[in-house]
């Protein structure tokens, strides 16, 4: 897990070292174990490095091949680089060094850009190619591993974190009306390849983009998910279906293993990260190491789930430790939590990652964790009405989205109001080819967008703050694609989860599948009251807040008066929504 920066400039002027380590020097906390950068005439590359596969300095990067003609920088991790490895062995590669990093550069060198479809893992990674002077960025199938850039007709910038990119300069921050409409409906998510800074792009969650020495860029994308199924997978019955599952969720499991460094499991007290931690005791590993986090209950709504950890703590003589965090934790730490962003993101957990992190850094380098079931096997309570939709796109916008196109319009400044950009983008995602069912379509696009910029982001930035690798097993490519074919049914019915839940029968006790579905709560930042509803008015009520001219006083003033009653469909605060965006745009002096 590393960050990774770069400059191409395309005037014929050399790339600036000042402005790439600038660049660098503000993602330290996602490598701090080796920090460099290259340049050669027109383009410069920069590196983070966190050591977790070859611990040695063989690994550093940028990664210069001269005698191939390639520079590589990388973050993520290639799980089957081994195997990848002896291919390019017995093709009359040679190796200096015991990494994934190297297999890449040689992988690319050998199979050009259809390389990205041979790795299983997460990674984003930009190669230039000096022989025919053209640089080539990927990013993995389900956008794991981040790549925001900014390219105009003089330069292209890129790197791992939004706010380390702006450390570029020449990049005017003016806010894009497209995306603050999905940042307001789709509860902070803005899909790719927009962010809420107009003109700086993130790369695509399976895309590819190649970039000539004269600017011409080509995006293309090399993965979808496809929901249809065979002739012969249309006569699997639920034990097969079961059965698939469990081999390729193990093999997930163990794949997330590769690594010089013990890895261990953020364990929330969930079927999801309950199972990771039955199927790694199944694999054969001890001493497993897992952490759970519990916050201050408000109201009737409890704030930890330490009652489900323990159960599999127990059950499986983990090595667990438990975090109990309180205001005097939470309150200090949310600017840190802020400057973590790489944009916004208003899930409550994002501070119960971010302090979860902090102390599990204390004492592992690598996590595994249970992002993506819910998105993948069909977890949350919007999939049920999807079953028998006539009308798909509405009654998915019913449900998903946080407000209406007319409350928006009513709460953000005149210079924001346009068309209706986040119902626009969920009917032209439902139309794609690929998934035929009302529910097929729902999960493609959270699998495949929301998880991205929601969760997944989450966790990467999260953990990152900390110099923590997570790694995500239910975002294994392969069992991506197998959950897909699986029929609807068999995933929503029984308060969805259902197959997944049968499989895990035989793995951990019955008492944590069986339970009600809870989530990593942070009710403080729900239901606003105290010290974090006086926190919160100093934001909305700042002179910074009120000359942006983002929302308009008037719905500040009502979220501010009642914030309890204005809860979004999916259980969020609107008032913390609002605040979180100015929040992070004050951080990160936007």
């Amino acid at each position: 897990m590393c960050g990774i920066c770069g400059e191409i400039v395309f005037d014929g002027a050399a790339a600036n070292k000042e402005t790439i380590a600038r660049i660098n020097n503000k993602m330290t906390r996602r490598g701090p174990e080796h920090g460099a950068i290259y340049t050669k005439g027109s383009m410069g590359f920069g590196h983070r490095r966190l050591k977790i596969i070859d611990l040695s300095d063989a690994s550093n990067q940028p990664f210069v091949d001269e005698k191939l003609g390639l520079v590589l920088v990388f973050n993520g991790a290639i799980y089957n680089y081994k195997a990848l490895r002896e291919r390019l062995i017995q093709a009359g590669y040679r190796f200096s060094s015991k990494g994934d990093t190297e297999t890449i550069l040689k992988a690319y060198h050998c199979w050009g850009e259809a390389c990205v479809e041979k790795f299983n893992g997460m990674f984003a990674f930009v190669i230039y190619d000096q022989r025919n002077d053209t640089v080539f960025m990927a990013r993995d199938r389900l956008g794991i591993k981040p790549l925001y850039y900014h390219k105009t007709d003089r330069r292209l910038v890129f790197a791992s974190s939004l706010p380390a990119l702006l450390e570029a300069g020449g990049i005017k921050k003016e806010i894009s009306s497209r995306a603050l409409h999905y940042y307001m409906h789709f509860h902070a998510v803005v899909p790719a390849p927009y962010t809420l800074i107009q003109g700086v792009n993130k790369l695509g969650p399976g895309a590819t983009m190649t970039v000539k020495r004269n600017g011409a860029a080509v995006e293309k994308s090399y993965w979808s998910l496809d929901f249809s199924r065979d002739s012969q997978e249309e006569r699997y019955d639920f034990e097969d279906w079961k059965q698939l599952l469990s081999d390729t969720l193990m093999k997930a499991v163990k794949r997330r293993l590769v690594a010089d460094v013990p890895v261990g499991v953020l364990l929330s007290g969930g079927l999801d990260s309950s199972l990771i931690v039955g199927l790694l005791a199944h694999a054969g590993q001890e001493n497993i190491k897992t952490f759970s986090i519990g916050f201050e209950t408000v109201g009737k709504e409890k704030g930890d789930e330490f009652e489900y950890s323990d159960i599999i703590a127990r059950h499986f003589g983990t090595d667990h430790h438990k975090i109990q965090a309180d205001a005097s934790l939470v309150l200090p730490n949310l600017p840190d939590c802020v400057q973590a962003m790489s944009e916004p993101m208003v899930s409550h957990d994002c501070i119960g990652f971010y302090l979860l992190s902090q102390e599990v850094a204390k004492h592992v380098k690598v996590v595994q964790s249970g992002q993506g079931a819910d998105e993948i096997f069909g977890g949350y309570h919007w999939y049920p009405p999807m079953m028998d939709s006539q009308n798909p796109a509405t009654d998915y916008a019913s449900v998903f989205c946080d407000r209406s196109h007319q409350e928006f319009c009513d709460s953000v400044h005149k210079r924001f109001r346009n068309k209706d950009f986040s119902r626009e983008f969920i009917e032209q995602q439902f139309a794609l080819p690929g998934a035929h069912a009302a529910v097929d379509k729902a999960l493609r696009m959270d699998a495949t967008i929301m998880l991205v910029d929601d969760p997944v982001k989450r966790v990467d930035n999260m953990t990152m703050a900390a110099s923590l690798e997570a790694r995500v097993p239910f975002l294994d490519h392969e069992l991506v694609e197998l959950a897909a074919k699986i029929p609807p049914e068999f995933k929503i019915s029984h308060g969805g989860k259902h197959i997944l839940k049968e499989a895990a029968r035989d793995i951990i006790p019955s008492k944590v599948i069986d339970r009600p579905k809870g989530y990593f709560p942070v009710p403080a930042l729900k239901y606003i009251r105290g010290k974090y509803y006086d926190f919160i008015k100093n934001i909305v009520k700042s002179p910074a807040c009120k000359n942006r001219e983002i929302i308009q006083d008037v719905y500040i003033d009502s979220l501010l008066a009642a914030p309890d009653t204005h809860i979004t469909p999916l259980r969020g605060s609107k008032l913390w929504q609002v605040a979180l965006l100015e929040f992070w745009l004050q951080e990160h002096r936007i």
